[in-house]
């Protein structure tokens, strides 16, 4: 008889489970749909009376180009937009900066001002379209702009819906776009919780993020647990802001990714939602049901995309899409075929869309809520990434702080190691990757990639020159003083920076003003 199958996260998968593989104490850990501990969904309904939110991830190149694929992709029936924005944006540059170089428009839209923000959004109907923003450690800065053009349009904040990622604990841990030291970072968050909670009231104001971490090579129990760790560490450090837990955790909400290990990925969202609802019940004694919701974003996982035979990634966002599902995410990003090689085309994105259209109006999916309730092996697998993450967790806690454990480097030493196993079973071909180590085939057919055109830096920095030049720079500087002012002190600093953004200030000079007052993070700095 042949070895036992492993999972990803480590344990072994059985060749038949059976009734005594179910946890005695199932009907508790499971609950109703819409009911603690939200094992099987948030909400009572699910997908039977409306599907998930169908986003799809764009942005690339000048806000006017990354418009018209909005309107292209809104044509074809996208219900929520997810913007993505360059690296020097991300880092708080603006497109001039001579650090930004090389980087303007490539992996994202370049946003520098109001007036970048307002092409980026022409003509889209902000009080009707939801967007996520995958931004962090200048999230509130991009937030204030999207608010500004908003309310420009006559649309007022409380119509706002959407979420900024704004999650700078999993940069230091897996990514690396912060900017700021973790203390002021952790302000950052806290003051935008509370601005949010007066301002932008219907606002996701942070989707803590295993995607990333998931990227790097974590394992599902190691995804969800640094991510719930993370989300402990946010909740302390706006309950140490002077925040009531009730008043800010019901728009927290999370982002992970989806394996092509369609079972170990379903039960590693219901554990995920599990394990959330009684932290938050029992460790912080949140009240309102919606604060104990674990509600989250998923997108495919990009880094099983191959270059290799690259229509073959369509049948894996296919399976992907539909563990997502069948886990019970709020709202899913399914990717482009293509992306492996380059910026999507506009077919490629069409296709990612369609491929959600058919899990959700051609299949029986939408017609029950969580149709693996019950399931021998899901909800072994369930408890056994439960049981897996809070050892996890409890590892973390054991340095003193997720920031202690940071230090430390213990989740990205635990990472590192998980990609480092991974990688070794694809070189030996004891994990198959069809097209890459099995399955291969001479030479692809030739593909055309969507190609940036290099002339976005300069375009750019002749619009910065020109804003500069007609600006009221005065204004510029009396708003950036306050702006400094509050960061020195305890006032929230999203109000001086919303005015400072009005007055046409760039993304890199607010971000500027407050390097010069908290610093710039290097690795080797101590906490």
């Amino acid at each position: 008889m042949s070895e036992p199958r492993s999972s990803e996260s480590g344990f072994p998968i059985k060749g038949v489970y059976t009734q005594a593989d179910l946890p005695e104490d199932l009907p508790d850990r499971l609950g109703g749909p819409g009911e603690f501990p939200y094992t099987r969904g948030v909400y009572s309904t699910m997908y039977t009376s409306r599907p998930w939110t169908m986003r799809q991830y764009a942005g690339f190149g000048t806000a006017t180009e990354s418009n018209a694929r909005y309107h292209q992709l809104l044509r074809a029936g996208t219900m929520g937009l997810s913007v993505a924005f360059d690296l020097p944006t991300q880092m708080g540059y603006d497109s001039d900066d001579p650090i930004a170089h090389g980087e303007v428009g490539k992996v994202g839209v370049a946003i520098d001002s109001i007036e970048d923000m307002r092409l980026l959004f022409d003509g889209i109907p902000l009080d009707k379209v939801s967007t996520s923003m995958t931004i962090n450690a200048p999230g509130s800065v991009l937030l204030l702009l999207y608010q500004l053009v908003a309310e420009e349009a006559g649309v007022p904040g409380a119509a706002l819906n959407g979420t900024i990622q704004n999650d700078i604990l999993k940069e230091y841990i897996a990514r690396g776009t912060y900017i700021f030291p973790p203390k002021p970072s952790l302000r950052l968050v806290a003051d935008t919780f509370a601005y949010c909670r007066a301002e932008v009231p219907k606002w996701n104001t942070i989707s803590i993020s295993g995607y990333h971490m998931a990227e790097a090579g974590a394992t599902p129990a190691q995804e969800i647990a640094f991510t719930l760790a993370n989300g402990v560490e946010y909740v302390r450090a706006a309950l140490a802001a002077g925040l009531a837990v009730d008043d800010f955790a019901p728009r927290l909400s999370f982002f992970f990714v989806a394996r092509t290990t369609l079972l170990e990925e379903v039960a590693k969202f219901r554990a995920a939602r599990r394990i959330w609802a009684r932290l938050m019940r029992d460790e912080f004694g949140a009240k309102n049901p919606k604060s104990m919701m674990l509600r989250f974003h998923t997108q495919t996982a990009g880094v099983q995309l191959t270059a290799q035979q690259p229509e073959v990634n369509l049948v894996r966002v296919a399976i992907q899409g539909l563990g997502a599902v069948l886990g019970g995410t709020q709202s899913l990003h399914t990717n482009s075929f293509d992306e492996a090689i380059a910026l999507p085309t506009e077919k490629a994105a069409r296709l990612a869309l369609r491929t959600q259209q058919v899990l959700a109006y051609e299949t029986d999916l939408t017609a029950t809520v969580d149709p693996f309730a019950g399931s021998y092996v899901v909800e072994a697998m369930t408890a056994e990434i439960e049981a897996a993450v809070v050892e996890l967790m409890e590892r973390v806690a054991d340095h003193g702080s997720v920031v202690d454990a940071i230090e430390a480097g213990f989740q990205k030493r635990e990472i590192e190691q998980s990609a480092y196993r991974m990688a070794q079973e694809i070189d030996s071909g004891e994990r198959v990757v069809v097209g890459l180590n099995r399955f291969t085939v001479d030479a692809d057919e030739p593909y055309e990639p969507l190609r940036v055109d290099p002339t976005i830096e300069a375009a750019q920095a002749e619009r910065l020159a020109k804003l500069r030049v007609e600006r009221d720079n005065a204004a510029v500087e009396r708003a950036l003083g306050e702006l400094r002012a509050a960061a020195e002190g305890t006032a929230n600093v999203l109000h001086p920076m919303k005015e400072a953004l009005r007055s046409r200030a760039t993304v890199g000079e607010v971000c500027g003003t407050l390097r010069q007052v908290w610093g710039t993070y290097r690795p080797s700095d101590r906490f």
